[in-house]
């Protein structure tokens, strides 16, 4: 099986500032990140192409408990892109405590920063954040 969008593509994309996704030749649905499938209909006619990165936060919740590594509080959410593709990431430039309903339907730019690996990992990535517009 061909894999049209590699992580390290993929990867790649975030550290030059571009969002790379997947679109499906059958279903015109849009895949972040990659998968060897169209996430709606299990096609393999996908092709890469860039994402919009504005989107609308759809679901979001505050992280109080985290991981090894990680300090909390602090805001994951849930964009579906301009394109149509859902991308999950955290909420930046924002106070956590502060976080309520009012960010439901939000427009946000959906840019990326370099994340330290932990013991668990595949080492330092690029992770989707969210600015608020």
């Amino acid at each position: 099986m061909t894999v049209e969008l590699t992580f390290r593509e993929y990867q790649d994309g975030l550290e030059q500032g571009k969002l790379l996704g997947l679109y499906c030749g059958e279903c015109g649905a849009v895949t972040v990140p990659p998968q060897a499938v169209c996430s709606e209909c299990g096609s393999r006619k996908l092709k890469i192409g860039e994402v919009e990165k504005k989107g609308i936060i759809k679901t979001f919740t505050v992280i109080r408990i985290a991981a090894e590594g990680m300090t909390p509080p602090f805001i994951i959410a849930m964009v579906e892109t301009y394109s149509g593709a859902w991308v999950m990431g955290n909420i930046i430039d924002m106070d956590a405590d502060s976080a309520d309903m009012d960010l439901m339907g939000k427009e946000v730019i959906i840019d990326s920063r370099q994340v330290k690996g932990d013991v668990y990992s595949y080492g330092d990535i690029h992770s989707i954040v969210f600015k608020l517009v």
